[in-house]
């Protein structure tokens, strides 16, 4: 039987702790067969100096869910996935609420992945645009 959609996000939140994805408090909250989407609040925890989103945690956001993005279409018992490179534009500031990373491939190989992260916030505002390429290796027998 295939497991719900339920039990895959609860299963993706599960090993999301004890990690810096718990420290930011984000949690994966959709996905569909090309994208991932995940949440995180907006307030003091991920804050610059001046009371605004760090760009820093947004990075952190966007990265963690394009990995996991590729981490869950692949076989995990064999591989595992990297990051190679991450870009990160920032076009505007948030001070509360929560920001939301939908990340999207735009190449799904099988060994490397180019994926797109458009960074929202509750209104749908564009916060940052990120794009993600991570690697996919053999884990050792």
């Amino acid at each position: 039987m295939k497991p719900t959609k339920e039990d895959v996000l609860k299963q993706a939140n599960a090993a999301c702790k004890n990690t810096l994805m718990e420290t930011l408090q984000i949690e994966i909250v959709d996905y569909t067969e090309d994208t991932l989407v995940a949440k995180m609040p907006v307030n003091s925890r991920v804050y610059q100096p001046d009371g605004v989103l760090h760009g820093g945690a947004t990075a952190a956001l966007a990265e963690s869910v394009g990995s996991f993005a590729s981490h869950i279409f692949l076989d995990t018992n064999a591989f595992f996935v990297r990051g190679l490179e991450i870009t990160a534009n920032h076009l505007k500031s948030v001070t509360s609420g929560h920001v939301y990373a939908t990340a999207s491939f735009i190449h799904k190989g099988r060994t490397t992945q180019l994926i797109d992260i458009r960074v929202t916030d509750d209104d749908d505002n564009l916060i940052s645009l990120c794009k993600l390429s991570t690697i996919t290796l053999p884990k050792k027998q």
